[in-house]
């Protein structure tokens, strides 16, 4: 275990930002530190002195980039959890980021009461997504597979064997995952970006029995992120 003091790091140009995400950091985790970095070289010296259990990173910095944080954090110490909370929804910021190693995309500029949730959400290591960044994503797989159309379905595979979906240029040939009919409705509104509460409530069911289900469907899968979830629930068809 590391035995440097541990802090949640907020990675930001602009003051103003960093004292409002520690005043809502103080409600989810109030006995952790908070450690505030306005540059890439800040960010870096904290880095290497603390021990950082989260960073919560803007993309602009004075000195480099969120992806350059992001860097820096997952060589230096690759347990800790990143997610980029920001102005910028666009593909040019989302899709760099999530592939350099975000654990979430959160939009900034939502209300407090939306950022503490997703706070709490980290906390309770479920990676955050913004419902318009969610969205983006699922266009974007979207447009993707009416490039790419399916090939002509496959003869029937001989008895005893299980079937796979057809595949992208890409892809590598596995096994069809199965998820039960309630594991199959949760991944459902993941990829339609509603939050765990507004799910809970669809489905009548407590928020922290929704957590176990995404938890079991995040295993089954191998995933981590809403990132992941959104591309999968699109892929098996589940939301258009």
């Amino acid at each position: 275990m590391s035995s440097k003091p541990r802090c949640t790091l907020i990675v930001d140009h602009l003051a103003e930002s960093r004292v409002t995400m520690a005043r809502l950091l103080a409600q989810v985790q109030p006995s952790l530190p908070v450690c505030e970095a306005g540059t890439l070289a800040q960010a870096e010296s904290l880095v290497r002195s603390r021990s950082v259990e989260l960073a919560l990173i803007d993309f602009t910095l004075p000195d480099g980039s969120a992806l350059d944080a992001l860097r820096l954090l997952h060589a230096a110490q690759p347990e800790a959890r990143a997610v980029i909370i920001t102005l910028w929804d666009d593909d040019e910021h989302v899709f760099p980021a999530l592939q350099a190693g975000a654990f979430g995309y959160v939009l900034k500029n939502r209300p407090e009461i939306e950022l503490v949730a997703q706070l709490r959400r980290i906390r309770d290591g479920e990676p955050p997504l913004s419902s318009s960044v969610a969205r983006r994503m699922l266009k974007h797989f979207a447009a993707f597979s009416e490039h790419y159309p399916e090939p002509a379905a496959p003869a029937a595979p001989p008895p005893g064997l299980v079937p796979v979906q057809p595949l992208r240029p890409g892809m590598v040939e596995e096994p069809e995952v199965a998820l039960t009919e309630r594991e199959t409705e949760v991944l459902q509104r993941v990829g339609k970006g509603y939050t765990l509460p507004e799910i809970a409530q669809q489905l009548a069911l407590s928020r922290h029995t929704v957590a176990d289900y995404v938890k079991q469907i995040y295993r089954k899968l191998d995933i981590s992120s809403r990132a992941e979830a959104a591309l999968e629930a699109a892929r098996r068809g589940l939301v258009r």
